[in-house]
């Protein structure tokens, strides 16, 4: 699963943003990533592939279609929302802040999201099957059929995109980036200089002072590590 991702989000980031699940595209919604009409479009389209590729599975692959999740033996509706809802946040708070939040590493999110979907089905799969998607639920229980406990895997994962849009934008509110500054930095001559540079040499002081460079949450930083905001010319 997590493999698969990977692969999937590397592929089409560039196109779409490697968009597969309802959840990641409503929490997309609600830190303004993207507009109420795409968020329409974007689910529509994943609940259509959530039930086309069921029904190509179910037509190429002898037998019968045994991928729709429920929570396992001893599991009640109550906790399987939990779990879900803790394990789709898990991933969309790895979306937020490898994709949606802009660094150095940005390219490199996809590893990021499929370890971190590979970890939570690793963990979760045993109590609810971790689907942490919706369309990944609703595909196979229109071609099998529905069962009492289908609706779980609708309120978990919405559940969990709003705890992790709360979350990052907790994480926002207070300045994460000043916790651990210099991420970002492309030159290690513009990181904070040590406690006797100053006494040393000036000069790189001055040129520190005089460049500056984009951080990750979309403010330029100057050598001196202070964030201020980017101001794009149209």
């Amino acid at each position: 699963m997590g493999l698969s991702l990977l692969v999937s989000v590397w592929f089409f980031y560039r196109v779409t943003g490697g968009v597969f699940n309802p959840a990641v595209s409503t929490a997309l919604l609600l830190i303004g990533a993207i507009g109420p009409v795409r968020w329409v479009l974007y689910c529509i389209a994943q609940l259509v592939g959530g039930i086309v590729a069921s029904a190509l599975l179910l037509a190429l692959l002898p037998g019968e279609l045994v991928v729709t999740p429920s929570p396992a033996r001893g599991v009640n509706a109550a906790q399987a929302v939990f779990i879900e809802a803790i394990l789709t946040a898990a991933l969309v708070l790895s979306v937020l802040m490898l994709a949606a939040e802009k660094h150095r590493s940005t390219a490199f999110a996809p590893i990021g999201i499929g370890l971190t979907l590979f970890a939570c089905h690793l963990w979760g799969v045993v109590f609810t099957g971790a689907a942490m998607n919706t369309a990944r639920a609703f595909g196979p229980a229109v071609v099998s059929g529905f069962d009492r406990d289908h609706w779980v895997y609708w309120v978990g994962p919405f559940v969990g995109s709003l705890l992790a849009t709360l979350f990052y934008g907790f994480l926002k509110h207070i300045k994460y980036w000043k916790l651990n500054p210099d991420q970002d930095v492309p030159d290690p001559k513009l990181s904070p200089p040590g406690p006797l540079e100053g006494v040393l040499s000036r000069s790189r002081t001055n040129d520190r002072t005089s460049d500056t460079h984009v951080g990750a949450n979309g403010h330029t930083m100057n050598g001196n590590g202070e964030h201020k905001p980017r101001v794009e010319h149209v």
